[in-house]
């Protein structure tokens, strides 16, 4: 029988270890008799002590698995050699071993790392038991070591692994949303097992039902980004006012994202408008995605917002620049042009159109200076852009030349307009001291189907009229003079 139990001690898939640890035993005693109470303060106030226990520990006899483990030729060679296996990290644990036994307990087990002889390391499970019949001197120990060496190792790596996507998500420069859609998802189904086939005309006809869908969107974990792109202190605080975030201009695009899971597109982009706790509008791109796995029920969706609200700026920017005169802020040439092109083609009838022209802008910027001239050019803007409501429109078409546009109104309409821009330099010359604003003008009006190429020539020319009529007066001459004198014009 003695011959079984020790081939099955040889033959063991385990690493088996037959320890003497009365020596433990003694020492331990020796230290009660000092009054030592508790050992792990003990062992703690100086660790030599630990050394020391373990010198105690007698190596009896240990398998063959424990001779590949540790990779030693033969049992000698492995006890010859034990500081290059127990080292280093297992000393809290060992702590831990010791205590056990100083407690009372005849078992004991810890995770703990010990060393093969070629230096490899290796994460073991120790379970030790005091064999029965050596309880009162625990001169026969067996301990039983665990290899967990290449689950440990998949651990680490899964847990680097998890670090690095962290760390993916939450130093990301762009925003990243972690979502749940899932109860979106059963809404959407239940929608569709009603027998609805145009889901776009649904969500028109039932905006209540869009708006259901956007409160039960839920957050479950934003990045940095997000809570420095929304000013949000933290993700509680954003978490908690979301509806500050989603509104106004976000149901129509959130609309068309529906119909777009509707239509099983899971992958999406857009822009779209946010808002920042701080009540700042963000213009973004969107892309939505529902991630692997989660095809079927929509549980995890990852939401990415670029801010692009300087470039949405730059772009606004540069479309008011094709659109409109800098220095007076009043429509430029090119957008006149297209308007009147327009409004030949559609109306409203009738046209009627005013050519203006500011007075004695040359003789300012001879005398004066081209600052003092631009300033005069900036005060006629404000007043032309006071007269113009849509869809009519003021444009400045040339150095000193102006022209309104007044889409429906007739003849009677556009002299009121003159007597009202009238009154408004007389206003304006009130609050600017210096030189006095003065313009020109003349109207025509254009019915259905006549050129407005023609009707600007003919309030260009009344315009003229009123300028020899203004210079004349000035000067002093005869108004039947016909050329302005070049300092003058």
């Amino acid at each position: 029988m003695n011959n079984e139990y020790e081939e099955m001690f040889e033959l063991a898939p385990v690493s088996l270890w037959l320890e003497d640890y009365s020596g433990l035993r003694a020492l331990f005693d020796s230290w009660r008799a000092e009054g030592v109470s508790d050992l792990r303060a003990f062992l703690n106030a100086d660790r030599e002590r630990v050394a020391a226990c373990s010198r105690q520990l007698k190596v009896v006899r240990v398998n063959r698995r424990t001779l590949e483990l540790f990779g030693a030729a033969d049992p000698q060679h492995l006890i010859d050699n034990l500081e290059r296996v127990f080292r280093d990290a297992m000393v809290e644990p060992h702590i831990n071993e010791l205590v056990a036994l100083w407690d009372g307990d005849l078992r004991f087990s810890s995770q703990t790392v010990n060393y093969s002889l070629s230096g490899e390391r290796l994460d073991i499970i120790v379970n030790g038991s005091v064999l029965p019949g050596h309880e009162t001197d625990w001169s026969r120990v067996l301990v039983a070591i665990e290899n967990i060496s290449q689950r440990m190792r998949a651990e680490r790596s899964l847990e680097q692994a998890e670090r690095y996507a962290r760390g993916l998500f939450e130093d990301s420069p762009v925003s990243l949303w972690v979502e749940d859609f899932s109860v979106i998802k059963r809404l959407l189904d239940e929608v569709r097992s009603r027998g609805i086939d145009d889901f776009r005309v649904f969500t028109q006809v039932h905006p209540e039902f869009v708006e259901r869908c956007m409160q039960e969107i839920r957050v479950i974990d934003v990045n940095r980004r997000t809570l420095e792109m929304f000013q949000a202190p933290d993700k509680a605080t954003l978490f908690g006012k979301l509806d500050r975030v989603f509104r106004d201009e976000m149901h129509l695009p959130f609309a068309e994202q529906l119909i777009d899971l509707w239509n099983g597109k899971l992958f999406q982009h857009r822009e779209v408008v946010n808002y920042g706790l701080d009540g700042e509008r963000i213009n973004v791109l969107l892309q939505f995605s529902v991630l692997p796995g989660a095809e079927d029920d929509w549980s995890l969706v990852q939401v990415a917002l670029i801010d692009i609200t300087a470039r949405k700026k730059a772009e606004a920017y540069l479309e008011y620049l094709g659109k409109h005169d800098v220095l007076t802020k009043l429509r430029n040439r090119a957008y006149f042009e297209d308007e009147l092109n327009r409004l030949e083609r559609r109306g409203p009838w009738p046209v009627t159109v005013v050519a203006i022209d500011l007075n004695r802008l040359k003789s300012i910027n001879d005398r004066s200076g081209h600052a003092a001239g631009d300033a005069l050019l900036r005060r006629a803007g404000e007043v032309l852009a006071k007269v113009t409501d849509k869809p009519g429109c003021a444009a400045r078409i040339g150095g000193d030349e102006f022209v309104l546009l007044l889409p429906g109104s007739g003849e009677r309409e556009g002299l009121l307009v003159m007597e009202r821009v009238q009154s408004l330099i007389e206003l304006n010359n009130s609050y600017y001291p210096g030189a006095l604003l003065s313009l020109a003008m003349g109207c025509a009006t254009a019915q259905k189907g006549e050129r407005l190429e023609t009707t600007v020539s003919q309030a260009d020319e009344r315009m003229m009229v009123d300028k020899r009529e203004y210079y004349a007066a000035a000067s002093g001459r005869d108004r039947r003079g016909t050329t302005l004198p070049a300092d003058l014009a």
